[in-house]
């Protein structure tokens, strides 16, 4: 009876050791790519508005913990953005590749740009859900993964995005946009919730629950209409082996 309660003990151990093993190591070893899609309005004018966002979620990557050497940047116009690299879906997905090969921990994937119910824009393309799913698929397989879409009509990329070890927020379901790309807006709506949920919050899941409630709450504010209704997937592995940051 000794020998079965110790060996009982110890498979319970050695299945605690993953999540534990995850949640002590942070966010210093994963792989993250930060994508600003496009830089134009909703008007067609120029905009910084997904720069913006690019630039400031990556600073509060840094500050809960990811490595700025295991962050790659895009940008439209790199020119203009030092330390980013030109925007396409080829690119991102090399990088998240050569990344993931040189650590060892999750991933990390963050788009701000115009949707379509086709895709996200992706330096002058749509990027189809189904290739970004095979492109995350590819370079992170089973590691831990947040996934964080921020376009109109980004909810076309929940189902083919999920599975068990991650966490998929899209900001708005399969038939919305969203709002917040005009030519005054530094950020969208969903990139500033975001930005203004990281300091109250200290893990992606609440983060993202907290940037939900927060754009419906500003989009009753600015009467903005049809309501956008970001979505979230957690997965269940994803929902023991995310780290916190606090």
């Amino acid at each position: 009876m000794k020998r079965i309660v110790l060996t009982a003990v110890a498979a319970l151990s050695a299945a605690m050791i993953g999540p534990l093993a995850a949640q002590a190591a942070g966010f210093s070893d994963w792989a993250a790519v930060v994508v600003a899609g496009d830089n134009h309005a909703h008007d067609g004018g120029p905009a910084e508005v997904f720069d913006n966002g690019r630039k400031d979620i990556v600073n509060d990557l840094v500050a809960i913990g990811f490595s700025r050497d295991n962050i790659v940047q895009f940008s439209v116009s790199p020119g203009s953005h030092p330390g980013t690299e030109e925007s396409s879906a080829g690119a991102v997905s090399s990088a998240l590749c050569d990344l993931s090969a040189r650590t060892k921990a999750g991933c990390f994937v963050y788009i701000t740009s115009h949707g379509a119910p086709d895709g996200v824009l992706v330096g002058g393309a749509l990027w189809a859900p189904g290739d970004l799913a095979t492109a995350i698929d590819n370079a992170c397989g089973g590691r831990p993964t947040v996934v964080m879409i921020s376009a109109c009509y980004s909810g076309v990329f929940v189902n083919p995005l999920k599975s068990p070890e991650r966490l998929v927020v899209t900001a708005a379901r399969p038939d919305r946009t969203s709002f917040g790309c005009g030519n005054t807006d530094r950020y969208t709506y969903f990139d500033q919730c975001v930005l203004e949920s990281f300091n109250s919050t200290g893990d992606f899941v609440s983060l993202a629950q907290a940037a939900r409630s927060c754009v419906s709450t500003r989009e009753k504010t600015m009467g903005a209409l049809p309501p956008s209704d970001p979505q979230i997937n957690l997965g269940p592995a994803a929902a023991t082996q995310l780290p916190h940051w606090r």
